[in-house]
């Protein structure tokens, strides 16, 4: 079966509903609901944010590797103390608090062997404002595993990969989620 094929294999309703997920939890994560967004969560996450290296095409070793650096290797229980931690009024890099703004685009759904699980692809901008002149931003193309939960019928996120653009982040932390 050609990625064609998979691609149609994928209904408009069900495209459209993993779609408005996504913008969803853009809207959480931009309004700081932190705990709802975690909820959108698997219990087995994966949230992996790997380094990129500048390489050769030729290079074996390839751009990401899961071997070298990773922003981001995080499972539920680290997400979920890295939300806590941006409570604490001692993170001083959210006081005053970085305004947030997600955009997510070029949504891909396809199917996989598991009826209940899909392959999301998509691209987003994460811009962060701060005081008066502080303005980062990360661009990243997303490759998550999406699952129907069995439980409430509810999507949840699975497997992250974020596979950022710059090999060298300009902004001064990355107290952010993508």
């Amino acid at each position: 079966m050609n990625n064609d094929s998979l691609l149609q294999a994928v209904s408009l309703e069900t495209a459209y509903e993993i779609q408005q997920f996504l913008y969803r939890e853009a809207r959480l994560l931009d309004q700081e609901r932190y705990e709802e967004w975690l909820e959108m969560m698997s219990p087995d996450i994966h949230y992996w944010m790997p380094g990129v290296q500048s390489r050769f095409r030729s290079d074996p070793g390839g751009s990401i590797s899961a071997t070298r650096m990773a922003y981001f290797d995080d499972d539920l229980d680290y997400l979920k103390k890295r939300v806590a931690r941006a409570r604490q009024p001692t993170a001083w890099a959210e006081d005053p608090p970085t305004r947030h703004l997600h955009i997510v685009s070029n949504v891909e759904v396809e199917a996989t062997e598991n009826p209940y699980e899909w392959l999301v692809h998509s691209v987003v901008y994460n811009v962060r404002h701060r005081n008066e002149t502080d303005r980062m931003r990360i661009t990243a193309r997303r490759r998550d595993l999406i699952r129907r939960s069995r439980d409430d019928n509810g999507l949840k996120i699975a497997r992250r990969t974020i596979e950022i653009q710059e090999t060298i982040l300009q902004a001064k932390n990355i107290n952010t989620f993508l």
